[in-house]
């Protein structure tokens, strides 16, 4: 296991997927979250996260710099990065190419890092085409993102109901 992507929708169980597969590693989890707690809702879920994640794993909350983050995780520890989906949200203010060229670079970073890195990342263009061009802009950002990372996944996985549904490479 290297690089493993989990998408899915909301509710779905992908952070509860990501944390089954680190908690296989035999060794040291970074937790990257790139959540902002920036209101009481928000809060309330990140606070429900910490409690759901082993005591023992090193937490880093970093809700822009990703590539560093990961750059920093020691190359004994899994990685566990949850969400690329609140890391797009953090950077919709940022030029565009610069955050495709950052996710690029990040997940290179995470498919060459020598213990598994599991990424979760919700999949937001299945349903209807959002009326509001944010919210188009939003979904194709997110969409684009989460394909450079499937890209450089060894394993992509859809999380639906609890249940992982692998992905195939691309044709």
């Amino acid at each position: 296991m290297s690089l493993v992507l989990l998408l899915g929708g909301a509710r779905a169980g992908k952070s509860a997927a990501a944390q089954r597969l680190a908690e296989q590693w035999n060794g040291p989890v970074t937790f990257i979250a790139t959540a902002e707690a920036l209101d009481e809702e928000m809060a309330t879920r990140i606070a429900r996260h910490r409690r759901e994640r082993p005591a023992a794993w090193t937490t880093v909350e970093e809700p822009l710099k990703l590539r560093d983050a990961v750059a920093a995780v020691d190359a004994a520890a899994a990685a566990v990065v949850d969400c690329l989906t609140l890391w797009v949200s953090n950077t919709l203010d940022h030029d565009e190419e610069a955050v495709f060229a950052e996710a690029a670079a990040t997940a290179e970073l995470a498919a060459a890092h020598p213990a598994p890195v599991v990424v979760v990342s919700n999949e937001v263009g299945l349903g209807i085409v959002p009326a509001n061009p944010d919210a188009r802009a939003y979904r194709d950002r997110l969409g684009a993102v989460n394909r450079v990372f499937a890209e450089r996944a060894e394993t992509a996985a859809l999380v639906v109901a609890g249940r992982l549904l692998r992905l195939e490479e691309t044709l």
